[in-house]
């Protein structure tokens, strides 16, 4: 068997690798549409102070150069998620050269305070952008830093102090884009883990009545002796068919069992979701409501029911702290059949959520039979799940 703590080591490190391989190759996917406002939003306060602080600030040095400066650096942060080397370029690039400017000039520092908003720009770069970027913008971030200190050195406290002031933002967004990279790996592998189970599911339904079809085959060839010749043919074919599609079907998700046999048993249904009730709920007392037409279900969609059933009441069990009552409600009509379990104990967020790849698994399982699934905090207490499965299954 496996050492846990190694096999732990193993995909930690298959992780770091992948993210690093992740990370230079290619960018990472800009933020939602949704929050390209708050950029604006940043933009616009920021070139206000700029204008008012050039404006009004009386010992600024070549005051249109740094105004113009400033106005620039702050424009481009519109830019800074989907092409952060550009904005990198641009905006230390002319502080390069109006830093270089003044120190043959032997001019003071020119620049705004408003212009301190380039500290994005580091974090930016290790964020959103692929790792060739970050290479080269972080050269010239070194140069435009270290060309500052010289300009104004006074000891090498504070030279150390403006460097790792100026690079620490470059660590933030490489840290952030390392997390949310290993994140959305979880997820995926959980979504991996939920289509395979489902596959095995459908597999193990399939095998099940297949298996009874090629004995009912086996039987009417024994009692086809009394009967026409013809009888005794299409029960060979049936006989013949049922055991080729059920070696077919084994074969086609072997890949997926890791060596495990096929239960022939049937898979748990809908009727199965009354059973919940007995499992040990602690002081809270599980109640399952079957309602509707619930006769005539597609095996995959019984499954789906008693899965997410089961793996809601589990979380409710774990995560509802002083709930009293637990309600697992299942009702059918002509076009669909509803789900819901909802508990009247503290919402819990942080554990529900944190590790949420048991909700994931349920999303995964909803969508894939054309479905929805949702999850949360429901009024006044409580969680709730609800999940809403067709009756005749449309997979995606």
């Amino acid at each position: 068997m496996t050492d846990p703590w190694h096999a732990q080591v193993t995909y930690a490190a298959d992780v770091a690798s992948a993210n690093l391989r992740t990370l230079w190759e290619e960018p990472a996917a800009p933020d939602p549409p949704t929050r390209v406002w708050r950029d604006w939003l940043l933009v616009g306060v920021l070139l206000v102070v700029a204008l008012l602080e050039g404006l009004l600030r009386p010992d600024v040095v070549w005051r249109p150069v740094a105004i113009a400066l400033a106005v620039i650096t702050i424009v481009a942060l519109l830019w800074r998620r989907t092409h952060p080397l550009p904005v990198v370029i641009v905006a230390f690039g002319s502080m390069l050269a109006v830093t270089a400017a003044s120190m043959l000039l032997g001019t003071a520092s020119i620049g705004l305070y408003a212009a301190a908003c380039v500290l994005l720009l580091p974090y930016s770069l290790t964020r959103w952008g692929s790792g060739r970027a970050i290479v080269a913008g972080l050269a010239l971030i070194v140069v435009v830093g270290a060309l500052g200190v010289a300009s104004s050195y006074t000891a090498p406290a504070d030279a150390i102090a403006a460097t790792v002031f100026l690079l620490f933002p470059a660590v933030l967004g490489a840290s952030v884009r390392y997390w949310d990279t290993a994140h959305e790996r979880d997820v995926e592998r959980a979504r991996l883990r939920e289509r395979e189970q489902l596959a095995r599911e459908l597999h193990d339904t399939v095998a099940h009545h297949v298996s009874a079809m090629a004995i009912q085959a086996q039987a009417g060839r024994v009692l086809a002796d009394t009967r026409p010749d013809a009888a005794v043919t299409a029960l060979r074919v049936i006989e013949t068919e049922a055991s080729r599609a059920l070696a077919e079907m084994r074969a086609m998700v072997g890949a997926l069992r890791d060596g495990e046999a096929a239960e022939l048993a049937p898979q748990r249904g809908v009727a199965d979701i009354a059973r919940l009730a007995d499992l040990p709920a602690g002081d809270a007392r599980v109640e399952v409501e079957l309602e509707g037409d619930l006769d005539e279900l597609r095996p995959a969609v019984q499954s789906a029911l008693y899965r997410m059933a089961q793996e809601s009441l589990t979380n409710a069990i774990r995560h509802a702290r002083r709930a009293t009552r637990i309600d697992v409600r299942v009702v059918g009509d002509s076009d669909c059949v509803h789900l819901t379990v909802s508990d009247d104990g503290d919402p819990a967020l942080a554990g529900r959520m944190s590790n949420g790849y048991g909700l994931v698994g349920m999303k995964e399982r909803a969508t894939l039979l054309g479905g929805t699934f949702a999850a949360g905090p429901s009024a006044p207490r409580g969680w709730t799940v609800d999940a809403v499965l067709p009756r005749r299954t449309t997979t995606r």
